[in-house]
Formats: structure tokens, sequence, C-alpha cells
């Protein structure tokens, strides 16, 4: 069997006195696809921000590579080839379109994407290159959000929430380009409450629930009423 790309063992991770993860575990391999589903509060947002060092007070196993990165800071865990799509977008609003790329860049890895190419998936970028990062539409932001990250070259892409917000249009061409983003040899991890579009666009998929693993495997596997009883907890 192929090492994991990513090997989390009985996380547990808490803000203040509230712990939001009890015990999580998975894997994920080089190539694939993972869907993290669950309601609000789950702790979907909170496993990402954890593996990419954004949760400082955790306890348990992270592994990168077969390299322990629990303990590294964000910028380090950037720098060996993890990136984060924050919920929300997170762009510096006194910045350009293309400025703000161009920081993703800072880490200096190489490999596949740069202007051109994240130009080249999303051409209304390029068009709008010189415009503050606020003047664009919450799908082009979104946009810059994706490319911004890609411009990390990662090996590992963690998208948070990329439909939240956006019409059911931008949604549609957003995930029109997932595996062509994917398919440039990225692993990803996908945190999104459509269940439906989550479920399609992954191989596997693992339901949260008060921040336990209630449900996981492929999707195929699961009837609808299994999902929702682990989503919902009936």
């Amino acid at each position: 069997m192929p090492e994991a790309l990513v090997s989390i063992e009985n996380l547990e991770a808490f803000y203040g006195d509230a712990q939001a993860l009890h015990g999580v575990s998975l894997e994920l391999n080089r190539g694939e696809v993972l869907a993290l589903i669950g309601s609000n509060g789950a702790g979907k947002s909170t496993l990402l921000k954890s593996i990419c060092g954004l949760v400082r007070r955790k306890r348990g196993t992270i592994r990168f590579k077969s390299e322990g990165i629990g303990m590294l800071p964000a910028n380090e865990i950037v720098a060996r080839g993890i990136a984060l799509v924050p919920e929300g977008r997170r762009l510096f609003p006194s910045l350009s379109v293309e400025e703000n790329l161009i920081l993703g860049s800072q880490v200096a890895r190489p490999g596949y994407w740069s202007l051109k190419t994240v130009f080249d998936l999303f051409p209304v970028l390029q068009e709008k290159r010189n415009f503050p990062s606020t003047s664009l539409s919450g799908g082009q932001q979104q946009m810059v959000a994706i490319g911004r990250a890609l411009m990390s070259n990662p090996e590992l892409i963690l998208l948070d929430e990329l439909s939240l917000g956006l019409a059911p249009i931008i949604i549609k061409d957003i995930y029109e380009l997932l595996p062509r983003i994917v398919g440039s040899g990225l692993s990803a991890i996908l945190v999104e409450q459509d269940v439906t579009r989550a479920l399609k666009s992954a191989g596997r998929f693992m339901c949260l629930q008060e921040g336990r693993i209630s449900l996981a495997g492929e999707p195929t596997a699961y009837t609808r009423d299994e999902i929702s009883a682990a989503y919902f907890g009936n």
C-alpha cells in the first residue's frame, strides 16, 4: 500500500477550555479528494485549521509525508506543501488581485502553478489583475483565494466552504474547475455544507458530529438516509 500523504491519529483540539475535536483520525493518499461534511459547529473548519497550524492547542499526531507537523507554525507548514483556502476568502483588501496572488508564491516552492497558469484557470482574474480585491464579486474573490493557495504550489490543498455566500451558477463554475485543480497532482480535503455536491466531488467522505467522526467511507457505500442520520444525529 502507498504511504499516506496525510495521517492524523487521535486529534483533539481546543478553543480555551472548549474541546472542538475528540479523537479524530484519518488518512489521505496522494491524488485523493476527501470531503468533510457535517453541520455548523461540527469541527470541520477546526480540523483544517489544525492541519495547517492555525489551532495551537491540540493533542494527537498529524503527519505529512511521514513527518510530524503538529507543532510547527503555519508558515513552515505552508512551506512544506499545505495550503488553505479559508472560509470567507480572507483577501488583503489593500492589495490588488495580482498582489494577493503573488503573496501565495512567497514560499518559493517550485511547481506547475504560476500567475500564468492561475490566469489560464481563471481568465477573469487576468482582466482584473490590477483591480483592488474588494472590488470583485464574491465568486471572483473566491477565485483569488483559490489562486493564492495554488501559487504556493502545494501538495495538499484544504478547501473550506467554497460555495459559502455564492450564487448557484458561480458555485457550479468553480466546482467544474476542481478536476483541473486536483489534476495538477494535488490532494484535497474539501469542507462543504452542500452534501450532495461534496459527495459528488470526492472519492471518500468523513462526517463529523460534535467533533467526532460519525461516518466515513465511499459515498456509494451508504444510503442517503444513513448519511443523513450521521449528519444530523438521528
